[in-house]
């Protein structure tokens, strides 16, 4: 049984480390996306204009105006002073091809005083340039930057859920793996906890390779338990619509919404939407006001490919400090501009609040600073783990070349290290 845990462990691990190694050291970074990027790019973010700020639909008007290629598809009714406003866009289809427009850009900042465009960029676009930089990093996250293919640009996040997936399992070998192996003899008086103490040290003074198999197998039992959270958290938000929410509406009660169960268009088929944004804000605000929220309407979209508006209502500031759970939100039809869904958070089902709990649990923004700190560690911690484990790998191969050189009659001997653990 062993033998075939440290084989697969092997497997796994050798397919996964390169994943890792780059959602690691990303996810370091990107837990300050936001702080990062206002930093390295002032001359998109502040606005030094003064004056009476423009109603936020004249700007969305002005984007629109500028290219007709493009339409708006979120921006928020939070004006802060001193700040350009952040307007999104998407590629509308160019009539000759039937397919959208190649915009070079879909991120827009307009003065919110004079209504001027102060820049645009490309959300996660290959560069390293300051503009881009944030958003490459998040993007290659949790999609590798692998392109459209097939009328799809999902493939990068179904790859990356795959290796998620097998992370979690790999995880639970793993940590079996460090288990003390079971004496032959009866006669010892050493507890099985004794002898799988010195699973969870690091050695002093120890070999380079000792030294990195301690730190292979030490560190990843003492943070098990959120490396765990991380590959389940990884698993869920990429394969959310294939496989999480499927199986989660069948093993308890969930209450589905319309990206739940909505099918997307292909992407260069997008739905042009039937109503405006005034009709939106209208609408939304008189059903908030039915339910009772005391919060003003923050932002709005429209997913394309969904057919589906989404209003958000939170006070300003609060998208950013709500602990990364998914604030108030009403969905309407694209087409028809019911209503066709609502969210709120820690309501619903015990399904529905863990569904809302992947985000803020992966992003460790559930615990507010403390939070993000840990997951930057753990970014470190996940890309070191992969590392140590592929130089176990590789000591080990050689020593099995070497071996079967040596004694050609021994055929692939299971060259397993005493309480061997993370990296076969």
């Amino acid at each position: 049984m062993r033998k075939t845990l440290v084989l697969l462990h092997r497997w796994f691990g050798l397919f996964i480390a390169g994943f890792l190694i780059i959602a690691g050291l990303t996810g370091a970074v990107i837990s300050w996306d936001h702080e990062l990027d206002e930093w390295l790019n002032p001359q998109l973010f502040e606005s030094s204009s003064q004056g009476e700020l423009l109603p936020v639909l004249e700007l969305v008007k002005r984007v629109e105006a500028a290219d007709p290629r493009a339409r708006v598809s979120f921006f928020s009714l939070h004006q802060e002073p001193g700040h350009n406003a952040e307007i999104w866009v998407d590629a509308t289809i160019d009539p000759e091809t039937g397919r959208r427009h190649a915009l070079d850009y879909d991120h827009v900042f307009v003065d919110p005083v004079s209504g001027e465009i102060r820049g645009q960029r490309l959300w996660g676009k290959i560069s390293l340039a300051p503009e881009h930089l944030m958003s490459f990093l998040y993007k290659l996250h949790f999609t590798l930057h692998l392109p459209e293919w097939r009328g799809t640009d999902r493939w990068g996040v179904w790859l990356m859920g795959a290796a998620a997936l097998v992370w979690l399992i790999d995880s639970f070998i793993a940590f079996v793996l460090t288990f003390p192996r079971r004496r032959r003899s009866a006669h010892t008086s050493t507890s099985w906890r004794a002898r799988w103490a010195p699973s969870w040290r690091i050695r002093r003074g120890a070999s380079a390779y000792k030294l990195n198999f301690d730190l292979h197998r030490a560190v990843g039992l003492w943070v098990w338990i959120v490396l765990l959270t991380l590959a389940f958290t990884s698993f869920s938000l990429n394969l959310y619509r294939e496989v999480f929410y499927p199986v989660m509406s069948l093993v308890s009660e969930t209450t589905p919404g319309p990206f739940e169960t909505r099918s997307p268009t292909p992407l260069h088929e997008p739905v042009e939407p039937a109503i405006s944004w005034p009709q939106l804000f209208a609408t939304a605000r008189a059903d908030a006001h039915n339910k009772g929220w005391p919060e003003p309407l923050g932002d709005v979209f429209y997913s394309d490919n969904f057919a589906v508006f989404g209003a958000r209502f939170f006070f300003a500031g609060d998208d950013h400090a709500s602990g990364g759970m998914k604030i108030k939100s009403l969905y309407y039809d694209g087409r028809s501009g019911d209503l066709i869904g609502e969210e709120v958070p820690w309501e619903g089902t015990a399904a529905d609040v863990f569904n809302q709990l992947q985000f803020p649990l992966h992003s460790g923004r559930i615990l507010g600073l403390p939070g993000r700190i840990l997951m930057s560690v753990m970014g470190l911690v996940v890309a070191m783990l992969s590392i140590t484990g592929l130089v176990i790998w590789w000591k080990k191969r050689r020593a099995r070349i070497s071996m079967r050189r040596r004694h050609p009659q021994q055929r692939d001997q299971a060259f397993i290290e005493p309480q061997t653990s993370q990296g076969s």
